[in-house]
């Protein structure tokens, strides 16, 4: 048997904004709103969707799964996610690899490092 990823879900306690968030990041687009309780975000063909899911008390500290995302420019794209909300949390050097650990406007962590060094 084989798995395939179809939808990565956060919990929040407040989706719709999140979603939005998220969706004007990735060039994305909410599919479904379902009344503000779990809230779909369609990354294009052949990727995985994003999901906001409304939870009474999300899960404090840091998050135990986060994204890991590309950019052909990381540096420019770090400074347009900071203007649109995202926190900076640290800058990681590593022999022939780089990225940049940021927070949603949620407080969800999440990576970005150039495309083609993963």
């Amino acid at each position: 048997m084989t798995l395939s990823l179809a939808m990565i879900t956060v919990d929040t306690a407040d989706p719709l904004p999140i979603a939005r968030w998220w969706a004007e990041q990735t060039g994305g687009s909410i599919v479904a709103e379902n009344e503000g309780w779990f809230v779909t975000v369609t990354l294009g063909d052949g990727q995985p969707m994003l999901a906001f899911q409304k939870v009474d008390d999300p899960t404090p500290g840091k998050n135990r799964i986060h994204l890991d995302l590309t950019a052909p420019d990381r540096a420019a794209e770090v400074q347009r996610l900071i203007a649109a909300g995202a926190t900076l949390i640290a800058e990681h050097e590593m022999p022939e690899f780089s990225w940049t650990t940021l927070a949603d406007p949620d407080g969800n962590q999440f990576c970005v490092a150039t495309a083609g060094t993963h």
